[in-house]
């Protein structure tokens, strides 16, 4: 039985992907600080759900404490790792950028020197499509993407380059993830698709930047989760999109379709356009197709429809989470 370190376990991907090795036969070591960057009832459910697997096990411990990642590797066989510990969110970093290029850039070094000092060849980490800002669509992996727009896209621009640094001096075998737009059932409750379910459940005002023009490249958690555990193979230094690979669907259609399996309309409530935020995105996913023969299989109407139905049975404890 092959043993995996997910950092970011109770995550929204790091849940999603370590339920998957799980239910495969792999065994799971679970790290996660429990932070409450939301609401940390969130984060209990999926971190439940986990639980109840044998070939899990959980340390509430933070990337950033090398000391606590070495009594941890010094104490477990771990074939590898898939870093999924982040400080997430475009906007929050530009009110506390620090905590983001400590998370994301030092917790990236770490985990690093712990995969140099134990001889772990392979990591698998989580970046994001944010940094293709300015870019001509599809976004292509080979795009020089040098003009991060936030400390959330730079910090995550940084632990690439340090990946590739590692990977060139120690042999590591690294294979960089850009995700594109992650939603789905348990989702994090700061993102568009949860809170847009519960505000208009709820009938609360729906707080929309821009005028909903906007498009994403919208990506079901379970095809992320599919595609994080393909890229566990051998292929040396390697970024790959993983994302819808569609058109891009605007939030203004996206809103409509909840509207609809909701059978309740929105009252919107606009806000100009965050500086930082992205007008477009949309992946070129060929190369996650060559490499990892992976494409993603759940489409959006069926993803949303899933997302409703976990809300709707959910929605007892969801009602006091803070959106």
């Amino acid at each position: 039985m092959q043993s995996i370190v997910v950092t970011g376990a109770a995550g929204f991907i790091g849940w999603k992907t370590s339920l998957l090795l799980l239910e495969s036969g792999y065994r799971v070591i679970g790290l996660d600080n429990m932070n409450e960057y939301y609401d940390p009832r969130v984060k209990a459910y999926r971190l439940n759900s986990l639980q109840e697997y044998e070939n899990f096990t959980a340390f509430q411990t933070d990337i950033e404490d090398f000391n606590s990642l070495d009594g941890i590797f010094g104490k477990h066989r771990v074939d590898a790792v898939i870093n999924l510990a982040a400080r997430a969110g475009v906007r929050y970093s530009i009110e506390n950028p620090y905590i983001y290029m400590s998370t994301n850039l030092n917790g990236t070094l770490n985990l690093l020197e712990i995969l140099r000092k134990y001889k772990i060849n392979k990591l698998v980490l989580a970046s994001t499509s944010s940094l293709y800002a300015g870019q001509q669509m599809p976004f292509k992996e080979t795009l020089p993407v040098n003009t991060p727009i936030s400390p959330y896209a730079a910090s995550k621009k940084s632990a690439e380059v340090l990946a590739y640094t590692y990977h060139f001096l120690y042999g590591l075998d690294i294979s960089v993830l850009r995700y594109f737009t992650v939603y789905g059932p348990a989702g994090r409750p700061d993102m568009s698709v949860f809170r847009f379910i519960k505000w208009i459940d709820e009938g609360k005002q729906v707080e929309l930047y821009g005028d909903g023009s906007q498009s994403r490249d919208f990506t079901y958690v379970d095809d992320i989760a599919a595609g994080t555990i393909k890229a566990l193979s051998n292929i040396g230094y390697e970024i790959i999109n993983l994302g819808g690979g569609k058109n891009p669907i605007s939030i203004n259609q996206v809103l409509e379709q909840i509207q609809g399996y909701l059978g309740k309309e929105a009252n919107i409530s606009y806000h100009p356009f965050h500086l930082a935020d992205m007008k477009e995105t949309w992946a070129n996913i060929d190369k996650a197709r060559e490499l990892l023969d992976w494409e993603p299989r759940v489409s959006l109407d069926d993803g949303l429809k899933r997302s409703v139905s976990w809300y709707l049975e959910n929605r007892e404890w969801l009602k006091d989470v803070q959106v």
